[in-house]
């Protein structure tokens, strides 16, 4: 009996070591069947990836904006080039100014339109000014205004510092005394450009009290050949 209860007992002790041996694991597969709480720190968090760029749309609405952006870029070049047609403004220095008479003025700008002139496109004197030539402003900058004649008579050509130089073809009811209108092409041009304000001019030529288009390409090639910077 004593034999047999001791071969009884190994028996359980093997039985109990064989059980507790096959409950210890490989310590890297228990570390892949944990619980998310019990992630050690060591192990990275997934990684967020980029939002991938939107596809562009292609809706009728949005091909609207795009096209409505594009026209608002094609107004902006187009006011751009208007300006650029004269973009090369004169720019006497001291010295050529001290030579000619000063006169302090109030300049306002102008247009050919309806709210400068009261006359619209059709109306047969549209754009004519009182010498008789029209209205232009060229790429030097090289314009006609209107003046009260009796202090600059028709055919005087002045200096404006940031605007160039302007011919006296025109007159106005409004314009009296020391008062001129500088002439641009477009309504925005005005407002954008220049408004109204008080400004020393330079007499650069005294008219005769008359202008001809011979007379204005005349007095565009002798003024254009004044030195400037």
């Amino acid at each position: 009996m004593g034999i047999g209860t001791m071969s009884l007992t190994k028996w359980f002790g093997i039985l109990l070591l064989t059980v507790l041996g096959g409950m210890h694991t490989d310590p890297d597969s228990a570390a892949s069947h944990r619980a998310p709480s019990q992630t050690p720190q060591a192990i990275a968090a997934p990684v967020r990836e980029a939002p991938k760029p939107a596809p562009a749309a292609s809706s009728a609405a949005s091909q609207a904006l795009a096209k409505a952006a594009g026209d608002d870029e094609l107004k902006v070049e187009s006011a751009r080039n208007v300006r650029a047609n004269y973009k090369l403004v004169p720019r006497l220095n001291k010295e050529e100014m001290e030579k000619y008479t000063p006169v302090e003025v109030v300049a306002t700008g102008y247009y050919a339109g309806k709210e400068s002139t009261g006359k619209g496109p059709g109306h047969p004197e549209y754009g004519i000014t009182y010498s008789g030539i029209k209205v232009k402003r060229d790429e030097y900058a090289f314009s006609t205004i209107a003046a009260d004649p009796k202090v600059f008579p028709i055919g005087t050509v002045i200096y404006v510092p940031g605007y160039g130089y302007g011919v006296v073809a025109d007159t106005g009811s409004a314009i009296k005394g020391k008062k001129i209108d500088l002439y641009f092409d477009t309504k925005d041009q005005v407002f954008r450009e220049w408004g109204k304000r008080t400004v020393t001019v330079f007499v650069v030529k005294k008219g005769e009290g008359k202008m001809t288009e011979v007379m204005w390409n005349e007095l565009q090639n002798e003024i254009l050949n004044t030195p400037a910077i």
